[in-house]
């Protein structure tokens, strides 16, 4: 089953970042199905968190996709180079969002392989918010589309994450953020091999 938008609407992203666990996040660009079980997230609270794009009200170009209704793609280039794909969520005009920072391969492991320029399967495969978008073929080009398909889409396939299994540890890359880096916002599954090999503080 396909999330609806009410479950991105909601007004608490921690704990939307947390139900994301488990969640299974397909794409399908130029008829090439793909699909990874998300095994890690971080929250983003919008204007009062210094770690977000959004923090403090800011509105750009790049940015304005954060202030629609929850249920929207947000992706972004980091250092030129890597597409971010982040899961908008809240209602209008709240800038909350949530970075998918890793997966499990499920479907399509061979396109994920070619467009990953890898020959066998390894957990660095979709470990990390840039190999995790690069395998899927998510670009800074499907900023905006609706989580509600078809090119991109979350569902629930039942799969049971138990509570034990989910770790909540500090955000990876956002120092700048002084006190807010140190907020507990991000969650992997326990063990999981294909999480990111980024250290929070």
């Amino acid at each position: 089953m396909i999330l609806p938008e009410s479950f991105y609407a909601r007004k608490d992203v921690v704990k939307i970042a947390r139900e994301l666990l488990g969640k299974v996040l397909v794409t399908e660009f130029d008829g090439i199905y793909t699909a990874g079980m998300i095994v890690e997230t971080e929250a983003y609270a919008g204007i009062t968190d210094k770690a977000s794009h959004a923090f403090g009200g800011r509105r750009t170009g790049r940015t304005e996709v954060m202030y629609r209704h929850g249920g929207a793609a947000y992706v972004y280039l980091c250092y030129g180079i890597h597409h971010l794909f982040n899961v908008v969520t809240n209602i209008r005009d709240t800038p909350h969002a949530i970075l998918i920072r890793a997966v499990e391969p499920l479907d399509g492991i061979d396109a994920m392989l070619a467009r990953r320029e890898m020959i066998k399967m390894k957990p660095v495969l979709t470990a990390g918010p840039g190999a995790m978008s690069k395998a899927l073929g998510i670009h800074t080009s499907h900023t905006g589309l609706s989580l509600q398909g078809p090119d991109i889409y979350i569902e629930d396939r039942g799969i049971k994450v138990l509570k034990k299994d989910i770790i909540a540890a500090t955000r990876v890359g956002v120092a700048y953020a002084m006190d807010d880096a140190l907020r507990p916002y991000r969650f992997y599954l326990k063990d999981n091999i294909y999480i990111s090999r980024g250290k929070g503080i």
